[in-house]
């Protein structure tokens, strides 16, 4: 491919709800590029952008994918993300080196839930935006309804820069208000004629609001116009571009991406008004060597820098890392610093990457997508430097992983196996988390949602040869007592030469205010348990409060306080006491009223207020105790405390009540006592699972 200057690169990502056409568009420029022959389908499973076999299976989008083509002397990478919430945080990495981003809309559905999630990360990131009302071509498309839509959820910055010429079946073009040209497709070709006449009424109207925007972006402009002058074609161009590059002004385009209509005009427009990455501010870094902060702007002649925005972990290449050139000129071969882990590393061969194919590249310039195989010490987030201006830019901050399951290979003797897939597969993706739970022996795999953990597991399988399965985690359960209660511990034993001999009396008592979770008391006076023994006596009951004796839980909150005993001169030893001590623990805890804990999370729900109802009745549902509300904004947070037995699956169980809207974080309170309706039936399967080993 060419070498392009900075100015003439256009980095935008497709981003938008689920089905919306991210794909297809992305397909269509392709297309019209000429870098394809044959227009592909996500129905067929032939589309570049979704390549993997889970996409090609589901027919959705499952990583970000790019797509860089060559479109009138320019370049543009575009950035196809998922649009399904449990692949986030592609989209998430995906913003972080766009420029700018197109949202397609429904023209049936409109607004819905994923086109505001994107206008929300939009808005976080100071990014220029276009809408594109997608799928002209569907019964019951409405333009001037989305429209109206858009403008009342968005606000008046939504401004149309094109009508559609008819809708349904008989839509076949734009009129391009500002070139106030008709552009109807003819086969695989755009046709230029006037404006229909039936049509003139309706474009000069939205025309005079086009002009006023382009005004209201420059002063010298707003006095000429205010002024009863008309605005020329080159002023409206300059003032909507500094529009749309401030964020003041975001255009609203249609087409049907699935017959190519209206997506060379998207093209146009991506040039013509979104922002080359030498128009965007310069992003702040920290000087590793001087500890400033520093400006780096997308120049290529300044000193090089670049970040990693993603990692493909492929089974045949090994690691690809993609990245954003922030500033300065790479070039294969050339040594980098990786300011974050203090490492050279080397690049090899550098090459764009259009879905799973590379085109090898020699040069990059400011501002360029890329990827290089191979790096050492590199992950998702590291800044590449100079070594002699070490720079780090802020890292990829993405959403905490919302539900847990624990994983377990389908034949014994694949752990390893597991283990080394999943430490590929979480540095590809970092919304996943893995860990070892001490307490219940069990993996622990963190993720966005039951498709994402699902669709992780498939991956495991089709790129490192292991099936595995899912469960729900087991639960840390406690066990403590409600009273005190004495009891005796005797071990004795004859069998020739030495004895056994061990006798105690402890009394066991609940520690009521939680400063400890264990306590042991010596009251031994007289010497009836002889010094040297005590300690084993601590030792046998220490061990023994591992488990309880209703389910085999830990045991906390209990203080132990050995008050009597006897010993046997020749026959006494530490193990006798020790197992003595083991006895009277059995007996003292089953008399002192032992009850299960449960960990009780207070848990943090933020949603829209018209799902406040819905958000509390299911809380109370699951045992939850509602704490406060207060407002955010235009949003509500619910404040709760509930078991966590019941939350594994609120992840699932909140989007499907908000239309995802809705949001929450979760972090450990303390322990509880259970209900004895549901204490029972957690005691019963313990001991039921206790008796299968």
């Amino acid at each position: 491919m060419k070498d392009y200057k900075t100015s003439n690169l256009r980095n935008v990502a497709l981003v938008g709800h689920g089905g919306s056409g991210k794909t297809t568009i992305a397909e269509a420029m392709l297309f019209n590029t000429g870098v394809l022959d044959r227009f592909g389908k996500v129905e067929d499973g032939t589309t570049v952008t979704d390549f993997d076999p889970e996409e090609i299976k589901r027919k959705i989008s499952i990583s970000a994918a790019t797509a860089p083509c060559e479109w009138k002397e320019q370049r543009i990478n575009v950035i196809d993300t998922p649009g399904y919430f449990d692949f986030v945080g592609e989209v998430v990495a995906s913003l972080k080196v766009a420029d700018s981003v197109v949202i397609p809309v429904d023209s049936v559905g409109g607004v819905e839930v994923g086109a505001e999630k994107a206008w929300d990360y939009v808005d976080e990131n100071g990014k220029s935006c276009l809408f594109f009302v997608n799928k002209m071509d569907r019964e019951n498309a409405n333009f001037s309804k989305v429209l109206e839509q858009l403008r009342e959820v968005f606000g008046n910055k939504i401004v149309p820069f094109v009508l559609p010429i008819g809708a349904e079946a008989s839509f076949k073009g734009v009129v391009d208000l500002i070139d106030q040209k008709a552009k109807i497709r003819d086969g695989n070709k755009t046709v230029e004629s006037d404006v229909p006449a039936d049509m003139k009424d309706a474009v000069e109207e939205y025309r005079s609001m086009i002009i006023e925007s382009a005004a209201q972006t420059d002063e010298e402009l707003m006095e000429k116009y205010f002024g009863g002058e008309e605005l020329t074609k080159e002023e409206i161009i300059k003032g909507l571009r500094l529009g749309v590059i401030s964020g003041d002004v975001v255009p609203v385009l249609c087409g049907a991406a699935n017959k190519n209509t209206g997506i060379d005009v998207l093209m146009d427009m991506v040039l013509n008004y979104l922002p080359s990455p030498a128009d965007k501010p310069a992003v702040e870094a920290q000087n590793t060597k001087t500890n400033q902060k520093v400006k780096v702007a997308a120049d290529a002649g300044a000193a090089f820098s670049a970040q990693i925005y993603k990692t493909i972990a492929d089974p045949f290449v090994g690691k690809i890392s993609m990245f954003k050139v922030m500033s300065g000129t790479m070039k294969t071969d050339m040594e980098v610093y990786n300011a974050n882990k203090e490492k050279k590393e080397k690049l090899s061969n550098l090459f764009l990457l259009r879905g799973k194919k590379q085109v090898i590249m020699e040069k990059l310039v400011a501002g360029e997508i890329a990827a290089v195989a191979k790096l050492q010490f590199s992950t998702t987030g590291d800044t590449l430097c100079d070594a002699s201006n070490p720079v780090v830019f802020d890292p990829i901050k993405f959403p905490a992983p919302s539900i847990a399951l624990s994983i377990e290979p389908k034949s014994k003797g694949d752990e390893d196996k597991i283990g080394n897939g999943l430490h590929r597969l979480v540095e590809e993706d970092p919304t996943l988390k893995v860990e070892k739970n001490v307490e219940t022996k069990q993996t622990l795999i963190s993720g966005m949602g039951e498709q994402h953990l699902e669709v992780t597991t498939k991956k495991l399988h089709n790129k490192f040869g292991v099936e595995v399965v899912l469960h729900d985690p087991k639960i840390p359960f406690r066990e403590t007592i409600k009273k005190s209660a004495k009891a005796e511990g005797k071990h004795k034993k004859q069998s020739g030469g030495h004895g056994q001999y061990g006798h105690v009396w402890v009394e066991f008592e609940p520690i009521l205010d939680g400063s400890a979770e264990f306590e042991f008391v010596d009251k031994i006076v007289g010497g009836v348990v002889p010094r040297q023994y005590i300690p084993a006596v601590e030792k046998g009951l220490r061990d023994c409060i591992e488990e309880g004796v209703l389910a085999g839980f830990p045991v906390v909150n209990l203080r132990c306080i050995l008050y009597d005993g006897s010993f046997h001169p020749v026959d006494s030893a530490e193990m006798p006491f020790k197992i003595a001590a083991a006895l009277a623990y059995k007996k003292g805890m089953a008399a002192a009223n032992p009850v299960l804990l449960e960990p009780i999370y207070q848990v943090e729900v933020v949603v829209p207020d018209e799902y406040m109802g819905d958000i509390i009745g299911d809380l109370n549902k699951k045992r939850g105790r509602i704490l406060g509300m207060e407002p955010m904004g235009k949003l509500q947070k619910v404040s709760a405390e509930a078991p966590l037995a019941e939350m594994f699956k609120y992840a699932t169980d909140l989007r499907s009540m908000t239309q995802a809207r809705g949001s929450f974080s979760m972090s450990f309170s303390r322990y509880e006592e259970v209900p004895a309706q549901h204490a029972q039936k957690i005691i019963d399967a313990a001991n039921a699972g206790k008796e299968k080993e």
